[in-house]
């Protein structure tokens, strides 16, 4: 009997294994190979022992020569270190994603808040999948947190109507498998946008039901109805960024939002 349940246990765990490497490969390809290459032909235990490894070599700030900082009196100014430079954006996968957002006349955080590392994610990177998040409910926020490029307003234009079928639109064509929604706050709403992110995620979910959807939302004042609403749409992860600490919220904030 426990000679069964054990082949049984050790079947189905090599099945889930065998599943789990097949959706795997499938989702990564070659970047899985290569990285299977790299531990097999890697050190082992018995060298790290033996102290018989390649030294590493010095991480970038450390083998940087160049000045840092500016002496008392300077006002000549620094050049950037290699690892604050990023290359300017462009390529295949970036202008095509950029194209498909005007198009459908969409927002992206990665634009808004002025991402430093918006030609690695819209260009694929090493991978070669485009990734974006799309921010909802236009590109102008009620809010002014100082540490946000978002601009904006305290009576910002009105949410696109047609922006959850034109969202749900992009993320088909786009094919991917799991996407993040962001949103600016919209405190001129009674509702905070609730019932349209709502709608986006319903509208995503009715084209590719298999697609797995993040939201990132605001923290509707405070009101619970705005969290119920759309943790009902049929999304898969709920999230909200407290963003600072209690101590630190009125220098962040403002003193009209708090914990």
């Amino acid at each position: 009997m426990l000679n069964r349940i054990s082949s049984r246990g050790t079947l189905c765990h090599r099945n889930v294994t065998q599943s789990f490497e097949a959706c795997v490969g499938k989702r990564f390809g070659s970047a899985l190979v290569d990285l299977k290459e790299r531990m097999s032909n890697g050190p082992r235990l018995g060298d790290f022992i033996s102290g018989d490894i390649p030294s590493a070599p010095l991480p970038a700030s450390l083998s940087y020569t160049g000045k840092l900082k500016r002496e008392e009196g300077e006002d000549e100014r620094l050049r950037l270190p290699p690892w604050l430079k990023t290359k300017i954006p462009g390529g295949k996968n970036y202008n095509k994603l950029k194209t498909s957002l005007r198009e459908l006349k969409l927002n992206t955080v990665c634009e808004e808040a002025r991402c430093p590392n918006i030609g690695e994610c819209w260009g694929g990177g090493e991978s070669g999948t485009a990734t974006a998040t799309i921010m909802l409910l236009g590109d102008t926020c009620t809010r002014g947190c100082k540490f946000c490029s978002v601009k904006t307003s305290r009576n910002p234009p009105p949410p696109d109507p047609n922006e959850p079928i034109n969202t749900a639109k992009a993320l088909a064509d786009w094919g991917l498998d799991y996407v993040v929604l962001t949103t600016v706050d919209r405190d001129d709403l009674p509702d905070g946008g609730a019932a349209h992110l709502a709608a986006t995620i319903m509208e995503i979910k009715k084209r590719n039901p298999s697609l797995l959807v993040e939201c990132l939302t605001g923290d509707f004042r405070g009101d619970l109805n705005g969290p119920a609403t759309v943790a009902v749409s049929g999304l898969e992860v709920y999230a909200h960024n407290i963003e600072t600490v209690e101590r630190l919220q009125k220098y962040c904030w403002g003193r009209f939002y708090n914990f």
